[in-house]
């Protein structure tokens, strides 16, 4: 039960596992509506601006995760290259133009710094995709994840790429997530998935957060995807409630220290779906999300 469980969804990735860093490349159908929404302080990303409200264009042609920090962004490119290739994209008088979103998290102090995504990473992570199950661990973008690095490195643990799939009415809801949290990491129960003895969910005396060379280390990356019928309107509602979850299970969430972003898609080939119970789906399918990530790790 992946994001590729919604009909015409393709998910590939390029992982470079000496390095631990790579890039993930979501390839929704269309048409589709799609919105995003950053709540961490220390975003890397690529054309979010045209995924908020009022903007001309509405659907994407592909969204890419990526490690790499900013230098990462560049497998967009290959994605881009690869979409134009086969003839999507918005279209326009000069030409298909492809809309490719993309957001970064920060794992250059993992494995081989040098080596990030490029160009021609993404072209091969848009060739591999495909509507194969997504497996969770540390492949593309979650392949140099960490997280509950608030304690400092030494309370570090490896994180990954996760999955979640929830259905409700007549509409499914999916999601991926890259965990790269400062923070530590609990199921919705409150059991604890990445703290050591003795230190609580919220201890009284917190020890200092990360100082410049520890700071840029985080974010969590999150994709729904639904085949509900849903606007932009609709969309950002569901994008607060994939916050809501980081909120529930990653403590502390969206710091300074964090790029937390979520994107949302609807494609609309499902049914309609009363927005409180749609809203609850997404919350269970980024939750579900959030804890294989971590989980995938041991």
């Amino acid at each position: 039960m992946s994001l590729t469980s919604i009909a015409g969804v393709r998910v590939g990735h390029w992982t470079h596992d000496a390095a631990q860093t790579g890039c993930t490349v979501i390839i929704p159908p269309s048409p589709n509506t799609a919105f995003a929404e950053v709540r961490g302080a220390a975003p890397g990303s690529r054309e979010l601006a045209l995924l908020g409200a009022r903007m001309s264009v509405e659907q994407v042609t592909a969204i890419v995760l990526t490690g790499g920090s900013a230098f990462g962004l560049a497998a967009a490119d290959g994605v881009m290259a690869g979409c134009e290739n086969d003839g999507v994209g918005h279209p326009t008088p000069g030409g298909v133009v492809p809309i490719v979103p993309a957001a970064v998290i920060y794992d250059l102090m993992v494995g081989d710094g040098s080596i990030r995504p490029t160009a021609d990473n993404g072209r091969s992570a848009y060739e591999d995709a495909s509507d194969r199950p997504v497996l969770s661990g540390p492949v593309g973008a979650g392949a140099g994840a960490t997280v509950a690095k608030w304690r400092g490195p030494a309370a570090a643990r490896l994180s990954g790429l996760g999955s979640g799939l929830v259905a409700t009415g007549a509409a499914q809801v999916a999601a991926l997530a890259v965990v790269n949290a400062l923070g530590d990491v609990y199921r919705l129960d409150g059991t604890p998935l990445t703290d050591g003895p003795g230190m609580g969910r919220q201890p009284a005396n917190p020890p200092m957060l990360p100082g410049p060379d520890g700071a840029l280390t985080n974010t969590t990356l999150v994709c729904v995807i639904t085949d509900a019928v849903a606007d932009r309107t609709v969309l950002s509602r569901l994008a607060i409630r994939a916050h809501d979850a980081m909120g529930a299970m990653i403590a502390p969430v969206h710091t300074r220290f964090d790029g937390d972003t979520v994107f949302v898609v609807a494609t609309g080939q499902g049914g309609e779906v009363q927005e409180e119970l749609l809203g609850d789906a997404v919350f269970r399918a980024v939750a579900d999300s959030i804890a294989a990530a971590v989980e995938s790790r041991g």
